[in-house]
């Protein structure tokens, strides 16, 4: 019997996941949608979460428990910023732990996550808004390398 291939850096792996916070609350899933197919390293998933997959085998469905430090970090209190009111669009009604995307000076954008307003400065927290979670990485490896799942 020949064995099954493993996920390694730069394969093309199509797979289905979910992420669960420790409580059992759905973040994020893909498994009542299409699988998501990239290339390891490419940057399109978080990288934490990448280095989980390798050595997975074709066809494994499990759940990975991982601490913040293997998901999207711990927070880091040099990523929380109070912005002056007027660098922020006046067309925005903001609220509280809204998410808002702001452009940087070299074209690129950030999200960051409202934590509190006054009428002089919004305090904004650009951490990973689940820095800090434990969380849970459901995975189902469906291909990899174009070879597929036997069903």
């Amino acid at each position: 019997m020949t064995p099954l291939p493993q996920i390694a850096r730069g394969d093309t792996i199509t797979l289905h996941y979910a992420l669960r916070l420790a409580d059992d609350r759905l973040v994020d899933s893909s498994f009542d949608a299409e699988p998501m197919t990239f290339v390891l390293g490419d940057g399109r998933f978080e990288p934490r979460l990448e280095e989980a997959l390798i050595g997975l085998p074709l066809g494994e469905h499990t759940r990975i428990l991982l601490t913040p430090e293997f998901a999207f970090g711990t927070p880091d209190p040099l990523m929380i910023h109070e912005l002056p009111r007027s660098e922020v669009p006046h067309h925005l009604s903001l609220q509280c732990d809204d998410v808002v995307e702001f452009d940087l000076p070299n074209g690129d954008a950030i999200a960051g996550t409202v934590r509190a307003i006054n009428e002089e400065t919004l305090t904004v927290d650009f951490n990973h808004p689940m820095a800090g979670m434990n969380i849970q990485f459901i995975v189902h490896i469906l291909a990899i390398n174009g070879q597929e799942v036997a069903l």
